[in-house]
């Protein structure tokens, strides 16, 4: 190990130091400052005699004859099944006032990317007990489903409950039910929202089959683009050496692209899109990409990343890349949350790609998705029929359009709308799906089998005119 007090330049969260010999990218760095403080950081940059260092915990207090410590290794997450029930800084370090972590091993963060050939399809079903994304969007084991929000959303309370409720079915082989576990990385949040965070987690005892990682608002912004690898790490050993099912939820991902854009901008890098780096896609594609399943092995990755769209603005470089990468995207709706639909998820311009293999008979009901295609449509036409009905008013429309009117109003009322404490099986879903379907006649149900239409249809609820 070799010491250097070569330091040329200090530049926002980036120390340049010269050096007589090569140091490997990403290496990791001790400085240890003249007040005898120690920092860590990472090598971001390396050319024949300087190297540029990114310090995790911020430069105050580093000047030129602050020495440096190149160690020889990258950055290692100590990983254990004891980390379930355990709240970590956005560094790793332990600040639940619990014991020491003794790690089986100590692993890099950058992971291992898995073999394509050795990938296993994602076709199983999460349940979330949330219905407009059970039954609308469903979230599949492996998958990587974002949900798009915007400041003053209540994106937090939804993050909350998917972690709180969220479950997978009994196999049906063994009839056991797998274990669940949750990687919760929350990055640049205020200290507000980390104390709602501990809160909700230790209230509802959600904690003890949950790692959670938090990187404050406060907390250097080099940090940031650290934790959510450090959870990924954890969330790999989890699902691939302890068969965890394991769902990451990382808020907020538009923090993390804000740390690049930062650290690009003291590197006096050549900016992209609305000046964040040209290299934002592969950095986030890095992290995305480390959902999934792998054959061989019962455990899996599944992520929903949380970022909030810039001036509700889904074009924006962070939501553009996002929803190229991931498999759809939850949106949370700006006038639904007005309504006091809570969760406010719009169905409409939500998508999950993997649905289609995570539903259907066996995985969860026959009737899952011709129920969801028919509400889909009917929403839709509902919806295009209020444009209508502020030009002509709602009595030139006729008895057919009012009862699409009254299916939109009703579906955001009773199934969009449950609360944030509301658990809801599949099954309780469907259920609410039948019954709102059911007040359309059966003529209008043109994207349902017949015969899931006489076995759920409510007979009661269709008007005589239709019957007739």
């Amino acid at each position: 190990m070799k010491e250097y007090q070569t330091i040329t330049e200090i530049s926002g969260p980036l120390v340049f130091a010269e050096v007589d010999e090569p140091i490997g990218y990403d290496e990791i760095v001790e400085i240890e400052t003249p007040q005898g403080e120690t920092k860590r950081g990472q090598v971001l940059e390396s050319s024949e005699g300087l190297v540029a260092i990114q310090v995790f915990e911020g430069t105050t207090g580093i000047d030129r004859n602050a020495s440096v410590r190149f160690l020889g290794e990258t950055l290692k997450m100590p990983v254990t099944e004891d980390l379930l029930g355990r709240v970590l800084d956005g560094s790793g370090q332990p600040i639940d006032g619990g014991p020491e972590i003794v790690p089986d091993e100590r692993r890099d963060i950058v992971g291992a990317a898995i073999n394509p050939y050795s990938r296993e399809y994602p076709e199983e079903f999460i349940q979330t007990g949330v219905s407009a994304i059970d039954g609308m969007n469903t979230l599949v084991r492996g998958q990587k489903l974002p949900i798009f929000s915007a400041s003053g959303l209540p994106h937090n309370n939804l993050a909350l409950q998917i972690a709180r409720q969220a479950t997978v079915p009994e196999d049906e082989d063994s009839g056991e039910e797998s274990e669940f576990a949750v990687v919760f990385g929350a990055m640049g949040i205020t200290q507000e929202e980390a104390n709602e965070f501990m809160e909700d987690f230790e209230r509802t005892g959600a904690l003890e089959r949950s790692v959670v990682f938090t990187n404050l608002a406060d907390d250097p912004a080099v940090e940031r683009t650290v934790t959510p690898r450090l959870a990924l790490t954890t969330a790999e050993y989890l699902a691939f050496d302890k068969d965890y099912h394991v769902l990451v939820i990382l808020t907020d991902m538009t923090n993390y692209c804000e740390a690049l854009r930062e650290i690009g901008a003291a590197r006096e890098e050549v900016p992209g899109r609305r000046g964040y780096p040209g290299y934002m896609y592969t950095d986030l594609a890095q992290l995305y990409e480390r959902a999934g399943r792998i054959q061989g092995r019962d455990g899996s990755v599944t992520q929903i990343p949380i970022l909030t769209m810039p001036g509700d603005d889904d074009t924006h470089p962070i939501p553009d890349l996002t929803g190229y990468i991931t498999e759809g995207q939850i949106y949370i709706d700006r006038d639904l949350n007005s309504q006091g639909i809570r969760p406010p998820i719009n169905p409409l311009p939500s998508l999950s790609r993997l649905m289609d293999d995570g539903i259907g008979e066996g995985l969860t009901r026959e009737d899952h998705a011709d129920v969801s295609d028919q509400m889909y449509a009917a929403y839709a036409e509902g919806e295009d029929l209020r444009d209508l009905v502020n030009i002509v008013g709602r009595e030139a429309l006729s008895e057919r359009d009012n009862k699409y009117l009254d299916f939109a109003e009703r579906f955001e009322a009773e199934f969009v709308n449950q609360g944030f404490d509301t658990d809801r099986s599949i099954e309780d879903t469907l259920d609410i799906g039948w019954d709102l379907l059911s007040m359309l006649p059966k003529s209008e149900l043109n994207r349902i089998d017949e015969e899931l239409i006489e076995d759920y249809y409510h007979e009661d609820a269709e008007s005589v005119e239709a019957e007739a």
